[in-house]
């Protein structure tokens, strides 16, 4: 399957590399092509790793993972393109922090919102679904380093269930098993905020390859 990602960081770069490994193509966006550290990563991996635009990254996905900071996201879709996401399954995985006061962040949008569903709104033609938001990019690609091991638990939550199967099909990929599906993307008004709590655990405890199980 061909995978865009927006976001050139390492969360991009290391699901990105996870994704070329499962045989995935994969390009990765940024603001415009030609972007230094996605270069160099296509570089690193070749085969059939690509980088470009944020809009090039969405014309070439058939599913889109948004993979930037928060408060980068809406314009980084904006600039992707609803036009060029529209019928696409769209994994959002960002989160709505506010570095700006220092350590611990606060939330950027409040509980009768979420980025998830701003995300929906920007791609109206495309199918958000809102997962792995709650763990470091580590344990993203293999649930089983996080700390203490065993199985975490992860959540999804979409307006479509087409979609929501296959981004639960491409986590298992990942070694994903215990994925609970909430509901629509409103949902991610639940789980965005709980990752506060995930913030705070990893500055008390000095990791941060903590997962949660329930």
């Amino acid at each position: 399957m061909k995978i865009g990602i927006l976001g050139t960081g390492n969360v991009g770069q290391t699901l990105g590399a996870k994704l070329l490994s499962l045989g995935h193509d994969v390009m990765l966006g940024s603001r415009q092509a030609g972007n230094e550290k996605a270069v160099a990563w296509v570089q690193q991996h070749g085969g059939t790793a690509r980088e470009g635009s944020f809009t090039d990254a969405a014309q070439f996905g058939e599913l889109l993972i948004v993979a930037t900071m928060g408060t980068g996201t809406i314009a980084a879709v904006e600039q992707a393109g609803a036009a060029n996401a529209a019928g696409k399954t769209v994994i959002d995985l960002t989160n709505p922090l506010d570095f700006s006061q220092g350590m611990p962040p606060q939330l950027f949008v409040g509980v009768t919102d979420s980025l998830g569903e701003q995300v929906q709104r920007a791609l109206p033609g495309a199918h958000v679904v809102k997962t792995l938001n709650l763990v470091n990019v580590a344990q993203m690609i293999d649930p089983a380093s996080a700390n203490g091991g065993g199985e975490p638990d992860m959540f999804l939550c979409g307006d479509n269930a087409e979609a929501k199967q296959q981004v639960t099909e491409l986590l298992q990929q990942m070694g994903w098993r215990r994925i609970t599906d909430l509901g629509g993307i409103k949902e991610a008004r639940a789980t965005e905020p709980f990752v506060l709590l995930w913030v705070r655990y990893g500055i008390i405890h000095n990791t941060w390859t903590h997962a949660m199980r329930f």
